[in-house]
């Protein structure tokens, strides 16, 4: 197994890819091009961030009421007046065990709520973000058809150079294992 195989040790190809398009944003794009495209990336950016800030808020107070309303059956459950042995037709008695310790609310239920209500909160408001703050970027690159016309052909340019760059490793591998990195 190689090193390119996780995401995360890949560097060469992300390093070559990123000057590639830092050359196409230099030469294909005019400064008013490079500034709307600046603002289009700080308007997802601020997006994912109120986003996952949001969603953390509301994952927390999720959390914080299912825990009060735990709380509050169990008092409920505890304060109810329990049988504490059952009858039989035979006339036998069995005694029911107290299991009111067993429904207590825990401390670890109360991390694992706010863990797990505080991570769903941060996907759901960070993807709900990326959503809107794409929507937002999308609308400020199309506003003007100047722009966005040498944008598309930018794109499209380093798109074409970046496919070349991958059709020329592809040639350069001669094996499957190769090729898949084995």
């Amino acid at each position: 197994m190689s090193a390119d195989s996780l995401a995360l040790l890949r560097k060469n190809v992300g390093q070559e890819i990123s000057v590639l398009a830092e050359e196409h944003f230099k030469h294909d794009l005019q400064d008013s091009d490079r500034d709307v495209l600046k603002s289009a990336a700080s308007k997802i950016s601020t997006h994912v961030t109120v986003g996952t800030v949001v969603g953390l808020g509301l994952g927390a107070l999720l959390a914080f009421r299912i825990r009060r309303t735990r709380m509050q059956m169990f008092n409920a459950f505890r304060a109810h007046e329990k049988p504490t042995q059952v009858k039989f037709a035979d006339g036998r008695e069995e005694a029911i065990p107290d299991v009111t310790p067993y429904l207590r609310p825990t401390a670890l239920g109360d991390v694992a709520a706010y863990t797990f209500f505080g991570f769903g909160g941060i996907f759901l408001g960070g993807e709900t973000g990326l959503l809107t703050g794409s929507a937002s970027a999308g609308r400020t690159i199309t506003r003007n058809p100047e722009s966005r016309e040498r944008i598309e052909t930018a794109f499209r340019r380093f798109r074409a150079d970046v496919l070349r760059k991958e059709a020329d490793e592809l040639d350069k591998k001669k094996g499957v294992t190769e090729l898949l990195g084995l």
